[in-house]
């Protein structure tokens, strides 16, 4: 009998401990969620490039941030701006025009950071050398284009699209009716290179600095494609972050990943590759005043509404 009644205390016993430790432990229960930085960008070059930039680029955030840090990819260049807008990225980095596309979309969210070259960036106009198209000299010759065929890079592109069109606006030549057939999109800057050297369109246009960089990788064959004009500067690429960030890692996150992309260090190995990927030497802050210009002829040209 006493064997009987012990383990009954015993059992009583246990069930009250079990249930003043759900009750001092509200949150045991729960399943824990882990919170996970995810950057994204868009897809101006070829999506294996763009891999192993943002891999690396993760890898030194989440080590500088103490967070998870993800790279999730997107298809184009809307679907970038549509996944910062419900919040699948935190953040993103953005032509000039998708990063006013998207900021408008999402109240409170900022441009932190941009590269040093993104101040003063160009879109390069090119040619097949077997279409007769000689250098320009400045902008109103751009009228030397009627009659080519001709294509652009994404269609959301700031300096595969935006720009040049507004270039090619101020010259007096018109997307409808001035070039020979419909003016192509390409998708991205690597695919106008490759249909242009092809012969497949007489001329396009794309960003400097990836004519640069793939011209330094030898990638480009200058025996059948050639620079003909070089745009006037304007502001470009930058990262856009999301302020529902600042709920999950606190208020001044935004500034820590501002100060953790400005403390690059071409000096560290690691660094230097991801510096070398993105094509700068560093990054500085930026602000979103720096792209109203960018509004504005996105506003003009019916890109933004």
């Amino acid at each position: 009998m006493k064997k009987i009644l012990f383990s009954g205390f015993l059992f009583l016993s246990l069930l009250s401990l079990g249930a003043c430790s759900s009750t001092t432990s509200p949150d045991a229960a729960k399943p824990v969620t882990q919170k996970t930085f995810t950057t994204g960008a868009i897809p101006d070059q070829d999506p294996e490039k763009l891999q192993r930039l943002y891999s690396k680029l993760s890898k030194y955030l989440e080590a500088e941030l103490k967070v998870p840090v993800a790279y999730k990819p997107v298809t184009d260049y809307t679907a970038a701006v549509t996944a910062f807008k419900v919040g699948d990225l935190d953040m993103v980095w953005f032509g000039g025009l998708t990063g006013v596309q998207a900021r408008l979309q999402v109240p409170g969210a900022e441009a932190i950071a941009q590269r040093d070259i993104d101040s003063q960036f160009h879109s390069l106009f090119i040619a097949n050398k077997k279409s007769g198209i000689q250098p320009i000299q400045n902008l109103k010759d751009l009228t030397t284009l009627k009659g080519h065929s001709f294509t652009f890079g994404s269609e959301s592109s700031t300096s595969g699209r935006l720009m040049p069109q507004y270039f090619l606006q101020q010259a007096g030549v018109k997307l409808e009716g001035d070039f020979k057939g419909q003016a192509g999109f390409s998708k991205n800057h690597d695919a106008t290179i490759e249909l242009v050297t092809a012969g497949t369109y007489d001329a396009g246009v794309v960003n400097e600095q990836v004519w640069q960089k793939r011209l330094k990788e030898g990638k480009i064959d200058l025996n059948q494609v050639e620079v003909i004009w070089r745009s006037p500067a304007f502001f470009d690429y930058h990262w856009v972050m999301n302020p529902s960030v600042k709920e999950r890692f606190g208020a001044d996150f935004p500034q820590r990943v501002q100060a953790t992309l400005m403390k690059l260090d071409p000096n560290v190995p690691d660094q230097k590759e991801i510096l070398e990927l993105f094509g700068a030497a560093k990054f500085v802050p930026t602000k979103n005043e720096n792209y109203a210009t960018i509004e504005q002829v996105g506003r003009a040209i019916g890109k933004i509404k």
